[in-house]
């Protein structure tokens, strides 16, 4: 109905899920440095990212593709008949062009599946050498020192986007998904030597305000300059990657840097939110198509349409994460631990960036 919204969207997809790949990189480090790496952690780490995603695929995400399948195939079938199909892994549903959707799927939920590779993957490092990290972090210093800090992964990432993105176009199947391996597992390496060596931190802050500016500068390119997406021209092609990739690195950095700055405090509203936030990632986009198909028939304007799926997202999965986390047999398939104590997210948090151990 209307693109007005997208400009704002652009403003953070290039870079949200790389910062997220970081700071798990970052706490899967601290957590495997304190265990040693040892098998009850994996074990413990398997158990908090797959019985998600696994409950996940069987019951937060079918409201999706249901949707999907009645409006673009229009399905005729009610809620039960579709399950059926969904999870015996039907595989009618097809386009003109061929394409043929997927059931079962996790949708918004390949995080949990990346992340989990990637945990496996580290812990297989640390396990046969356990002061990888300390080495790799120590050899990475002198590259990013000063202003080696900003160009260094800026133009890293123009090379794999440059190289891949074309060649393997993001599916986040997992397999095969060599482009965005190629961003996510580097943010989460690049996280894991970040959790030790907290000079980096200190240069992130410093660097807070270029990079936040660089950031904004080129979002606004992208946005409203003369960079057209999809040009045949070469150089205009490569203009755009570079500007994605600053705009994807700065906005990292910035956020770090601004965090360190100001937010380098524990407090109640910080150990709520960690707490949520596993709960409201599992429910967010489930409840944004629900509420967007509730509203469709109201043909509301688009802006007060966008804001309204905006808020009602926000208000609904905060709703039921104070549902989940109050029902014992809930918490683990939400990322909670059992009892009412420390969630992923909060054990995670509790190692400090700026005060990390060499």
């Amino acid at each position: 109905a209307s693109s007005a919204v997208e400009p704002w969207m652009r403003l953070i997809s290039p870079w949200r899920m790389d910062l997220l790949f970081l700071i798990s990189g970052a706490a899967s480090a601290f957590m495997l440095r304190r265990s040693g790496a040892s098998a009850a952690l994996l074990r413990e780490r398997a158990a908090r990212l797959l019985w998600p995603l696994l409950f996940g695929v069987l019951v937060i995400v079918p409201p999706q593709s249901y949707l999907e399948v009645v409006q673009r195939f229009a399905y005729p079938g009610n809620y039960f008949d579709f399950m059926r199909l969904y999870l015996t892994g039907y595989g009618g549903f097809c386009r003109a062009n061929g394409a043929c959707l997927i059931l079962p799927t996790w949708n918004h939920l390949w995080y949990l599946p990346y992340l989990f590779v990637y945990t496996l993957l580290l812990w297989g490092a640390l396990r046969l050498w356990p002061r990888g990290l300390e080495r790799l972090a120590a050899a990475a210093a002198p590259a990013l020192r000063a202003v080696g800090l900003i160009v260094v992964p800026i133009a890293l990432l123009v090379l794999t986007r440059s190289a891949l993105s074309g060649r393997f176009p993001a599916t986040h199947a997992l397999v095969g998904d060599w482009f965005l391996h190629s961003q996510y597992l580097a943010m989460f390496v690049f996280g894991a030597v970040l959790a030790m060596a907290p000079g980096l931190a200190v240069r992130m802050q410093a660097l807070r305000w270029p990079a936040l500016i660089g950031a904004l500068m080129a979002w606004a390119q992208l946005v409203f300059g003369t960079v057209q997406p999809g040009a045949n021209d070469v150089w205009q092609a490569l203009l755009r990657v570079l500007l994605y990739s600053v705009q994807q690195w700065c906005a990292v950095v910035a956020a770090l840097g601004f965090a360190r700055r100001h937010l380098n405090v524990d407090a109640p509203a910080r150990r709520y939110l960690t707490d949520a936030v596993f709960p409201v990632y599992i429910l967010h986009q489930t409840l944004t198509i629900l509420l967007a198909h509730a509203l469709s028939p109201w043909s509301i304007a688009p802006g007060v349409e966008a804001v309204l799926l905006v808020a009602g997202t926000f208000a609904f999965a905060f709703l039921g994460h104070e549902c989940v986390r109050r029902v014992r047999g809930l918490r683990p398939v939400f990322g909670l631990r059992r009892d009412s104590g420390t969630s992923l997210g909060r054990r995670d948090s509790k190692a400090d960036l700026n005060h990390a151990p060499r």
